[in-house]
């Protein structure tokens, strides 16, 4: 006799309290200077460092990474 077991679960990100950062609405200075191709609709503001990051769907996983300018620096509240 063979026994299967399976076990189902859902993909759909789920927002939550264990969502790293405080979510941020972002100033029109910072819209201005932000690379395009990042999703600028989730953004959180980290509080180790003072920086923005932004929520990046990716074909395996959902994580976030700092939002940067086109010249690839990263977007701070703070000098770093």
């Amino acid at each position: 006799m063979l026994a299967v077991v399976a076990g189902c679960a859902t993909t759909d990100p789920i927002a939550g309290d264990d969502e790293p950062g405080t979510p941020a609405t972002l100033p029109d200075s910072v819209i201005a200077m932000a690379a395009p191709s990042q999703d600028l609709s989730m953004v959180r503001l980290m509080p180790e460092d003072g920086c923005y990051w932004y929520r990046h769907v990716g074909p395996v996983e959902i994580t976030y990474l700092p939002l940067r300018t086109t010249d690839g620096r990263p977007i701070c509240t703070r000098v770093q």
